[in-house]
């Protein structure tokens, strides 16, 4: 017969109607202080604004309310310095805290937790938390952003193929696919910003679920702690994970819009394609083929935006079948958000690497735009001369046709050629063939012609100016 070591319950939080003990593998298994250790600021932050509000209801006197704050002052001090010391028993960042806080200023210490649950500790720690994780996370978007405007604006006269089914469509300025990654992750930007607004809402004073029973001034609470708004409903205030699920559905929207900027530049690094090179510093060799130079910093970032989709899914279905309130299964958020964090600033900051350091190769892609690309060019030609766009587009095909039939490119058919397809085609029709015509006559705003690529670079600098400025 195997006899489990049990560990004693009476130093718990909890453990006063418990007789029995705890299985050191539940015990284990119960714990979150390995990684929720990670709040240990915003958790003492929690402390200090408490105590002031439970002081004005007269639960702590003033000279009780200056011994809590020093003692948790002490505490910081030592996280900050490493000397914090976790012991048996230390189940989460919460109990560890107040362990310490009684072991510092004695019996006042367990006043501070009064009307107080670790339901709405954790919750109103976690909003703390996520909002600077938040705040941090944009500003390493807005510096990948300002690379970007920064080659935009340096390489506006690069023409290159754009693509369509991953088929040569019709030129572009390069300038103007850096772009369109800009364009994205703006708009993830502000969607930044609306899910900091919403998590920035207090559940401290909350309790396990009921409310508060002291009369502390919660609306003061949120302000002490900087914090928007306040919980309406305490039911809610518990139980609310709303903030990690945005957070993460929003991680997976922009890491999908960074793979798919990845997976442009796999390509463009190929030898078959050879518009670009990555540094060596974000690139890798083979074991074997020493010729190899593999992009395994973009790689990586494909991957990745499948291990945050995988955090999103994961915690959605944790909290897709949960009944009112608190439950323990809400203890899964915490791994779920501190991982999608780390992941993604990791991401981003090798993204903004990578397109600071790489290396175009413009007459690789000046070579890849041919002329067939300039076909629907021959229907606008058409249409400027009175043709509906249904019929030009027909006659276009026609003249691509014939130049298949006399096994040569569109711009070496003859004018005598093209006015077989077609009456109307003069000698005009040779500045067809000129790719930079072509790019600067889609002039309407966000199209790919220098002045439409100037004017989404001053608004987006506009734009990032009044960012930086709130």
């Amino acid at each position: 017969m195997i006899t489990r070591m049990t560990c004693p319950v009476e130093k718990k939080l909890w453990g006063g109607r418990f007789t029995g003990a705890t299985d050191p593998i539940m015990e284990k298994f119960n714990a979150s202080i390995s990684y929720d250790r990670r709040m240990w600021k915003e958790d003492i932050l929690g402390s200090q604004a408490y105590v002031k509000a439970i002081e004005k209801v007269g639960i702590v006197t003033g000279e009780e309310k200056d011994q809590i704050h020093k003692g948790l002052e002490t505490i910081k001090e030592e996280w900050k310095t490493d000397k914090f010391s976790i012991k048996p028993g230390d189940e989460d960042i919460h109990t560890a805290n107040e362990r310490r806080l009684k072991e510092l200023v004695g019996i006042c210490g367990g006043k501070l937790h009064t009307g107080r649950s670790r339901n709405d500790q954790v919750g109103t720690d976690m909003r703390l938390w996520i909002v600077n994780a938040e705040a941090s996370l944009q500003n390493i978007l807005l510096a990948f952003v300002e690379v970007m405007l920064k080659r935009a604006k340096e390489e506006i006269d690069v023409l290159m193929p754009g693509y369509t089914h991953l088929q040569r469509a019709q030129p572009i300025r390069w300038s103007h696919w850096i772009l369109s990654y800009a364009w994205m992750i703006q708009r993830d930007l502000k969607r930044l910003t609306e899910i900091r607004e919403r998590a920035s809402c207090l559940p401290l004073g909350s309790g396990a679920l009921a409310g508060n029973p002291f009369g502390v001034d919660r609306i003061a609470l949120a302000k002490e702690l900087g914090l928007n708004e306040i919980f309406w409903n305490s039911l809610d205030a518990v139980s609310d994970r709303d903030f990690v699920v945005e957070f993460l559905f929003w991680a997976s929207l922009l890491s999908t819009h960074l793979s798919r900027w990845a997976e442009d530049l796999i390509l463009y690094c190929t030898k078959e394609f050879n518009f670009v090179s990555l540094s060596d510093a974000y690139s890798t060799g083979s074991s074997l083929m020493p010729q190899k130079k593999n992009a395994d910093s973009l790689e990586l970032i494909r991957g990745k935006a499948g291990r945050l989709f995988g955090n999103m899914a994961g915690f959605m279905m944790t909290v897709k079948g949960l009944p009112s309130t608190y439950n323990k299964d809400l203890q899964e958020d915490k791994e779920a958000m501190f991982d999608t964090f780390d992941t993604l600033s990791g991401i981003l900051q090798v993204a903004t690497g990578v397109l600071s350091t790489l290396k175009i190769n413009r007459e690789s892609m000046k070579a890849a735009l041919s002329p067939d690309m300039l076909a629907t060019d021959i229907a606008y030609y058409l249409v400027r001369k009175g043709i509906p766009f249904r019929d030009a587009h027909g006659l276009a095909g026609n003249c691509v046709a014939l130049a298949e039939k006399k096994n040569c490119s569109l711009s070496e058919l003859s004018v005598a050629d093209l006015k077989t397809v077609n009456p109307l085609f003069e000698e005009d029709v040779q500045k067809l063939w000129h790719y930079e015509n072509s790019v600067d006559q889609y002039s309407a705003q966000g199209g790919t012609s220098k002045k439409s690529v100037q004017e989404q670079i001053h608004i987006l600098e506009k734009w990032l100016e009044d960012v930086k400025k709130h």
